[in-house]
């Protein structure tokens, strides 16, 4: 049984910091891409980060680039989303994803191959 399970999420000050991990079970590791969606109320899923694990290619949305970072411990079967900096507008629920690109983690939602449940970022003072 695939599965992905992320946790990490929370209520944070602006400027404040959170970490994400996604643990991944089920299927062959290094053959996939994992990342990151953010969906807010009314609105689609955005692709936020992703990591390739199989050669480390990254991808950043605009605007996370040089706040948030991405990185997997493959011998734990784990992608983390480190986030720095955070804002009011990062506020939503990260779903965590897997694909065999890691550029389908950028928004292609009918690429994705597994989904996780979410987990509720709030940035608020």
């Amino acid at each position: 049984e695939v599965q992905l399970q992320a946790s990490g999420g929370g209520l944070v000050q602006p400027g404040g910091s959170l970490r994400l991990s996604c643990a991944a079970s089920g299927f062959v590791f290094g053959d996939y891409a994992i990342g990151w969606f953010r969906q807010v109320p009314g609105k689609e899923r955005e692709g936020v980060s992703a990591i390739s694990l199989s050669d480390g290619k990254q991808y950043y949305t605009a605007n996370v680039r040089g706040r948030f970072t991405i990185s997997s411990d493959n011998a734990k079967n784990t992608v983390y989303l480190r986030m720095d900096r955070l804002k009011p507008e990062d506020t939503g629920v990260y779903y965590c994803a897997a694909a065999r690109e890691v550029m389908v983690l950028a928004g292609n939602l009918e690429g994705v191959d597994y989904w996780g449940q979410g987990t509720q970022v709030t940035v608020s003072s």
